[in-house]
């Protein structure tokens, strides 16, 4: 009953004509497909695909009716990644006038570089090192660098002993142990069955094996912007995953909230799917707050005597770039391309 009102309500909402990109942070169809065109043509791993024609929207090209990227890696689950969350301040975008009075919270992962300097941090408060004259170091990596030239020593000294223990064991060593001329010979063949064995075991190891998703963006008529839809496969069998199993890559925030199990207008089987209706209000503030960064760097060029000029807004085939950006933040463990860099806070302007 569900889908059939949603498809009565998409069925009666107007196509959108006029380009609403930087006033509501919306496309029309023909926006949808030549940002879709630069996706594919930027990101070789993305495609188009046209789906069953007797479900094809007359709104989108037969050939464009949504785009897919397949087999892509999930190597771990969001939970080991929740711990290293930070939220509120320029990570944040309460966005409560645009959507029903909702919040949209944009959590942020903290980099691996700041993950490193947290932990550099912790290493160089948890301990002290005393140097050559006494004192203590403040340095961290003087620290790391006395420990491992102690451990060096330690090694060398440990060497030495082990040599002289050979030595004394060479000087008593029991003859009769050698006396059958085979011996040799029976010692190789048991130690290369065993380091084949390990050789062998470790290329398995090496081949990590990890969940994939197949990830698809289709047009959402009704709040005229992209929606992502994602069905996981698992590790062992690449069965597909469970709806409970594929909120295990979602941002808890989100699972079963803004992520939900929906069905696929052209894909058979239950999808996990993000919901659209904050996307343009989302997209609207990340746009807006992207000109106001390079409108504060055209003043710092003016100031420093450059040449001023007009600041320039996102062009239409940036949308999806800067949209898989901000969906990275809802599905942060999976890993799929969108190759620009992009970087806006997504916090309201006061």
């Amino acid at each position: 009953m569900s889908s059939y009102l949603k498809s009565v309500r998409e069925w009666a909402t107007p196509t959108l004509k006029s380009s609403a990109f930087l006033s509501r942070g919306v496309l029309t169809p023909e926006e949808f497909v030549a940002a879709g065109d630069e996706l594919v043509y930027k990101c070789p791993t993305w495609s188009w695909e046209g789906g069953d024609p007797k479900k094809a929207k007359s709104y989108l090209p037969l050939d464009k009716q949504y785009l897919i990227t397949r087999n892509v890696p999930c190597p771990t689950r969001v939970s080991a990644l929740e711990n290293s969350i930070a939220t509120g301040g320029d990570g944040t975008a309460h966005i409560d006038d645009e959507c029903d009075g909702e919040d949209w919270l944009v959590s942020r992962i903290v980099s691996a570089e700041e993950q490193a300097k947290n932990r550099e941090k912790e290493l160089e408060d948890g301990f002290d090192i005393l140097d050559e004259e006494g004192e203590i170091m403040g340095d961290v990596q003087d620290k790391i660098a006395a420990v491992q030239v102690g451990d060096k020593k330690a090694v060398t000294a440990l060497g030495a002993g082990e040599e002289e223990k050979e030595d004394d064991d060479d000087e008593y060593a029991d003859m009769a142990d050698f006396e059958d001329e085979n011996v040799l010979e029976d010692e190789s063949a048991v130690q290369a069955a065993p380091a084949a064995s390990a050789s062998s075991a470790l290329a398995e190891d090496n081949i990590r094996k990890v969940r994939t998703y197949d990830l698809s963006i289709t047009y959402d008529k009704y709040y005229q912007t992209p929606r992502v839809w994602m069905m996981g496969y698992s590790a062992d069998s690449n069965q597909p995953l469970t709806g409970e199993e594929m909120m295990q890559d979602v941002m808890s925030d989100y699972a079963n909230r803004t992520v939900t199990i929906e069905t696929h207008p052209h894909v058979s089987g239950p999808h996990a799917s993000i919901h659209p209706c904050q996307h343009g209000a989302v997209m609207k503030t990340i746009v807006r707050n992207l000109m106001g960064s390079s409108s504060s760097d055209e003043s710092g060029a003016n100031a420093d005597g450059g040449d001023g000029g007009t600041v320039k807004a996102p062009s239409i085939e940036m949308y999806l770039f800067i949209f898989l950006k901000f969906v990275s933040s809802i599905i942060p463990t999976i890993t799929y391309d969108f190759t620009q860099s992009v970087t806006a806070s997504t916090a309201k302007s006061k």
